[in-house]
């Protein structure tokens, strides 16, 4: 991975940290992107220090807000040339419907969104670096929670009943269609899209909900992988040579695996798409 451009989001806990680990010791340049400034710097010189990788770099994004999404995108093309892998990493899990800066559910937002607009703004450095060296990636990180899931699409926000596993199995599901319909539109241009399951891992995921879940994760996630472990598959898809060319399909275990059949429904990828679109004033 030597002299290429990494951007991981999510970076400062959990699989997004350990994900940006693996890069890093592999020799890319990796950029690291968090909600909170003062975590994402001490993350970036933790990276560094634990790795001897001087080429790690932390950006500043709360990626719920499409203002903040536009202007991280901004920032990491007027500071690097090339990005040959995006780990869309980042994502919440809400036990209470609520609403983004931008008025949309957050889980939706955060979850969805977030990939779908920040993958299209890096759409032309991904397309250009792919010309120059043969190849770029898109990797999206999702969750067999999209099983037995359907989207809803005269709801996609839940505002009529909100449940809050339906809420994130969904998002999961909207991750899978997305990385179809991206794969898609990008046949013959050198970007690759695929996604995949991490398996049941210890993360700090669910702790914004309050100090009851808090005090449940340790036992809920007594016989979960660690992050490490679970960041296994991000780090595969974004560096292996086996995989090279291969796109639009769902990973477990660093395997191709068969997604839930309405992650491989292409009507409904691409209806979401253009509501995405809509929803992120995407021309």
């Amino acid at each position: 991975m030597r002299n290429r451009v990494c951007l991981v989001t999510g970076a400062t806990a959990g699989i997004g940290l350990h994900t940006a680990i693996g890069l890093a010791q592999m020799g890319a340049t990796v950029v690291l992107v968090g909600r909170d400034e003062a975590k994402t710097i001490r993350t970036a010189a933790d990276i560094h220090s634990g790795t001897g990788s001087t080429n790690v770099y932390p950006l500043v994004a709360d990626l719920s807000s499409q203002t903040q999404i536009r202007r991280l995108a901004g920032e990491f093309t007027n500071r690097f040339e090339r990005l040959d892998v995006l780990v869309n990493n980042a994502g919440a899990f809400f036990l209470w419907r609520q609403l983004s800066v931008d008025n949309i559910e957050m889980t939706f937002a955060l979850n969805h969104l977030n990939y779908f607009l920040l993958t299209n703004l890096l759409l032309e450095t991904l397309k250009e670096t792919a010309l120059r060296q043969g190849e770029a990636r898109v990797v999206n990180v999702s969750s067999n929670g999209h099983s037995r899931k359907r989207l809803d699409f005269e709801d996609l926000e839940m505002k009529r009943r909100y449940h809050p596993m339906q809420a994130y199995g969904r998002s999961k599901l909207a991750n899978l269609l997305f990385t179809k319909e991206l794969s898609r539109r990008l046949a013959g241009d050198g970007v690759t899209a695929n996604a995949l399951h991490p398996g049941w891992v210890a993360t700090d995921i669910g702790r914004n909900n309050g100090w009851l879940v808090r005090g449940l994760l340790p036992l809920i996630q007594l016989n979960a992988l660690s992050p490490h472990e679970g960041a296994r598959t991000s780090i595969y898809l974004a560096s292996s040579p086996r995989i090279a060319g291969v796109s639009g399909e769902y990973f477990v275990d660093c395997q191709i695996s068969e997604p839930d059949p309405a992650a491989l429904d292409l009507q409904s990828a691409e209806r979401l798409w253009q509501i995405s679109a809509g929803m992120t004033a995407l021309v």
